[in-house]
């Protein structure tokens, strides 16, 4: 996997993204998780790209993904975690219109499992 830019964010954040990547987590998987999350809550039918398919298999529910994400969240500098949650929480928003609450969901995980 290589480094990827976050789609978006300015060069700061992305540095920080880069370095938290290099540091704690996978190299491009803030890209991934953002591509693919959007994926998920747009509900495009669409073959992973090379580069996303690394981290998605047929048996993982994209939810992966928004895992990834808030774990950035948390983990960025304060501004870059800004410009981060502001594609993201845009990204919840669509979610949350297009879907409802799944009361049989597991108990305990976050709140994009139990979307439906």
């Amino acid at each position: 996997m290589r480094y990827r830019d976050v789609p978006g964010l300015s060069g700061a954040a992305n540095a920080a993204v880069r370095a938290l990547e290099r540091e704690r987590l996978s190299p491009g998987i803030v890209a991934v998780a953002l591509s693919v999350w959007s994926v998920r809550v747009h509900g495009t039918k669409r073959p992973w790209k090379r580069w996303e398919a690394e981290f998605t298999c047929p048996c993982c529910d994209e939810g992966w993904a928004r895992d990834k994400l808030q774990e950035a969240l948390f983990m960025l500098p304060p501004k870059a975690s800004a410009e981060l949650r502001v594609r993201v929480e845009r990204l919840d928003a669509t979610l949350l219109r297009r879907t409802h609450h799944e009361p049989t969901a597991e108990p305990g995980r976050a709140w994009w499992h139990h979307r439906c």
